[in-house]
């Protein structure tokens, strides 16, 4: 469903960590000038940590905050926040099921995962949606990506920051632990890191992003700190994408698949979480193969997240820490920086429709 404008947008989250930077949401019409800073209806300081655009009407935008769920039915123009059961939950990543948009998955800081029925007005907690705190960090841990299986829609699976994998098999009835073999990779000398913690199985444990592909259902796609990872049995074991063979950078913040061609992947690389570079690739066979696809953007820190038009294959979107956000809408020939305003550090989300 178009716009009644006929317009696309594009969506940018930010959280204020520190005094004096800026957080909450942005947004700006493609081929338009200049950010708006969406207010209405939201607190005063908001953290946003997630943005989805629905699959089937772009004017519906969901967003996940430091203070929980919140709904636009105008692209952003008002927002509604969505009765959650736990005020004290952060949202950090919103889940449309494939099939049936009125089915929602939100995942949660500290982690845990609400599924609502009925497009948001109510939520329900899943409490088998549990995994073992292996990491302790400064932070609790906090589950920023949900992906379907598209071919099994209530195949779900969870990326956790910092806490490896979960999988649902049944809509999230029960889950399950599937982090095992990525501890076996993190003792390889390579894939050692700790940060905070006492363990150096931090870094593998550190889980940014997940998706899964049509064209090889079963097979999920894993950044993580240490790179990008493939299981191809649902989770129960994972490889090394050896990413490495194809970028100088290996810290992987964001994969996602084109909603256009289910063997085209995008991934977000840089050097580490905070850092002075950034880049955009894409796979066009699966991940077999990798080449930088964002031809001339200088991004001067840490690429955070990738947005895939929905219905436009030409447009693709990305972000830095700092919010330069990089887009093309020529499929990668040229590139256009839209910075966002002053004082804005700690970008999060990007999304478009």
């Amino acid at each position: 469903m178009a716009s009644p404008s006929g317009l696309s947008h594009v969506y940018v989250g930010a959280a204020r960590l520190t005094g004096g930077t800026l957080g909450g949401i942005f947004r700006r019409a493609v081929g338009g000038d200049g950010w708006e800073r969406l207010t209405k209806g939201l607190p005063e300081v908001t953290h946003v940590h997630a943005i989805t655009v629905h699959p089937a009407n772009p004017d519906v935008i969901y967003l996940g905050t430091h203070d929980g769920p919140y709904r636009s039915t105008d692209r952003g123009e008002r927002w509604d926040r969505l009765a959650f059961p736990d005020g004290d939950r952060e949202v950090w990543s919103i889940l449309v099921h494939p099939r049936n948009p009125r089915t929602l998955y939100a995942g949660t800081s500290p982690a845990c995962v609400y599924r609502s029925d009925d497009g948001g007005e109510t939520w329900l907690r899943l409490p088998k949606a549990i995994q073992p705190e292996r990491v302790k960090m400064a932070f609790a841990s906090r589950v920023t990506r949900l992906a379907a299986d598209p071919d099994r829609p209530d195949e779900l699976y969870a990326a956790l920051e910092v806490g490896g994998v979960m999988r649902s098999l049944d809509a999230g009835q029960r889950w399950e632990d599937c982090s095992a073999d990525l501890l076996k990779l993190a003792e390889r000398p390579h894939l050692k890191s700790r940060i905070q913690s006492d363990t150096d199985t931090e870094g593998m444990m550190d889980g940014h992003a997940l998706c899964v592909s049509a064209a090889r259902p079963g097979t999920v796609f894993l950044a993580v700190r240490m790179g990008l990872f493939r299981s191809a049995d649902r989770g129960t074991s994972w490889e090394d994408m050896e990413v490495g063979r194809f970028s100088p950078l290996t810290y992987a913040r964001d994969v996602r698949v084109s909603p256009h061609d289910p063997r085209a992947l995008y991934a977000c690389l840089s050097p580490a979480a905070r850092s002075q570079d950034g880049s955009l690739y894409r796979s066009l066979d699966l991940g077999e193969t990798w080449t930088r696809f964002d031809r001339g953007v200088k991004a001067d820190t840490t690429m955070m997240a990738v947005a895939l038009h929905p219905s436009d294959a030409d447009q693709v979107y990305c972000t830095s820490r700092t919010g330069q956000v990089f887009g093309t809408q020529d499929g990668g020939r040229t590139w256009h920086e839209h910075r966002l305003p002053d004082g804005v550090q700690d970008v999060y989300a990007i999304a478009c429709g």
